[in-house]
């Protein structure tokens, strides 16, 4: 297993989350499990999906509803490595093969679907 990874990534935060704002939202209010909710029509918009498909598809879901600044690359977080991540977001990528999507990921940040691209 290599020592980076990188992946894209697509956040929905909820009240309860580190930072409870966004670059589309100020307060965030919604609940936990109202986040989940979002996340699965999200997941389901990627169902059947491979390839070039996905990522095109993933960026553009990312872009436009993702809680993270890396919106404004698709969700594109770039190359990471171990111990830069929060430890469940870390874990679930480097789990990832090379196009791969995950299930849901919660994190102090919010509940997370991730794409590894590399």
């Amino acid at each position: 297993m290599g020592d980076k990874v990188q992946c894209l990534h697509l956040l929905v935060k909820h009240r309860d989350s580190r930072r409870p704002s966004s670059w589309k939202t100020q307060t965030i209010t919604i609940s936990k499990e109202e986040a989940l909710a979002q996340l699965a029509q999200f997941q389901k918009q990627l169902e059947g999906l491979s390839g070039a498909e996905l990522v095109a598809k993933f960026r553009e879901l990312a872009g436009k509803n993702s809680d993270c600044s890396s919106a404004q690359r698709g969700g594109d977080l770039g190359e990471f490595g171990r111990g830069q991540m929060q430890k469940p977001f870390e874990e679930a990528s480097f789990a990832l093969q090379v196009g791969q999507m995950s299930g849901v990921v919660d994190t102090d940040s919010g509940v997370h679907i991730i794409l590894r691209v590399k």
